[in-house]
């Protein structure tokens, strides 16, 4: 099966040596985003912008596959303070409904460029 990368402008270019997106086959594996603007490459201000900026990324990546956020099939969702647990799941029920993708949220110590979340997803389309 081969294996093809998914790259958009309206997600933040990868800091590093990674793709945004690998497709094979139907399945999507998504990088983890974090709170950046792709426009500008600045971190959002405070924990609910951050965070409605990983999924408005994770967004923008997921219709550069062909998909859609409702593709999603499983999130890791990762938090410098696990306290901001409700507010991850507040702004997620605004990105996704019924039936929900699997998910796990970890508590870390820290994340790139001083985020407070990041997420990552795999999308199955079709």
């Amino acid at each position: 099966m081969s294996r093809s990368i998914v790259s958009t402008p309206n997600a933040p270019a990868a800091i590093g040596p990674y793709s945004q997106a690998v497709r094979t086959g139907s399945t999507i594996y998504c990088s983890g985003q974090i709170g950046l603007d792709p426009a500008t490459m600045q971190m959002a201000e405070g924990f609910e912008a951050q965070t409605v900026r990983v999924f408005e990324n994770l967004k923008a990546v997921a219709e550069a596959a062909g998909g859609s956020l409702a593709d999603a099939t499983r999130l890791t969702i990762y938090l410098t303070d696990l306290a901001n647990f409700a507010n991850v799941n507040e702004v997620m029920a605004r990105y996704f409904a019924e039936p929900y993708p699997a998910r796990a949220a970890v508590g870390v110590k820290e994340l790139p460029k001083g985020a407070l979340v990041e997420a990552d997803a795999i999308l199955v389309l079709g």
